[in-house]
């Protein structure tokens, strides 16, 4: 139903800004709870597989910021590749999209890094920005952008990986990228 001469908001990408919307609380629980909520759920980490919260936390890990400033940088990303995304696929895609990448950040870094936690969304805006690389793919085509987002992003993150000690969300990164590149892929088909 549309309105004369008013201006409406619409809810236009459900997923993207639920995913958004549901970061921005769990940011606010973190700072109500004092950090137990996102050590609890929203971080991933080496525990035991007897304890119930080690299986949530492997998915819910990507809603957890360190700060707001950690939370801004991931959800501009989100909020500018995601929609369009959204659209060309649709909402159910990207939302499996969005959990088979974290599912697969969060195992790997649970048997990998034991020693650390886990946390944002970055990962996801690394799956979106090759998946976005992908949607004007043609037949028989690989797109420049493709090899270019591939080469600066992902190569950047390796070449990071091997000189900066901070080899977590590096990889993280490139988790992102390749789950984004075999979803964008198998989702064209």
């Amino acid at each position: 139903m549309k309105r004369r001469g008013g201006i409406q908001i619409q809810y236009n990408s459900p997923v993207v800004l639920s995913f958004a919307l549901l970061s921005l609380g769990v940011l606010l629980l973190d700072r109500f709870t004092g950090g137990r909520s996102t050590q609890a759920l929203f971080s991933v980490y080496r525990s035991s597989l007897r304890d119930l919260g080690t299986y949530p936390r492997f998915v819910l890990h990507v809603l957890g910021h360190r700060s707001y400033a950690h939370y801004i940088g991931n959800m501009m990303m989100i909020l500018v590749v995601g929609p369009p995304l959204e659209e060309r696929y649709g909402g159910r895609a990207l939302f499996w999209a969005i959990f088979v990448t974290a599912l697969v950040s969060g195992l790997v870094h649970w048997l990998f890094f034991p020693g650390t936690a886990l946390m944002g969304a970055s990962g996801i805006v690394f799956m979106m920005i090759v998946m976005s690389s992908l949607a004007g793919m043609r037949e028989g085509c690989i797109p420049l952008t493709l090899i270019l987002v591939l080469v600066l992003y992902i190569g950047g993150e390796v070449v990071n990986g091997v000189t900066l000690s901070d080899n977590v969300s590096q990889l993280t990164h490139i988790i992102g990228g390749l789950c984004g590149a075999f979803l964008g892929l198998g989702m064209r088909r």
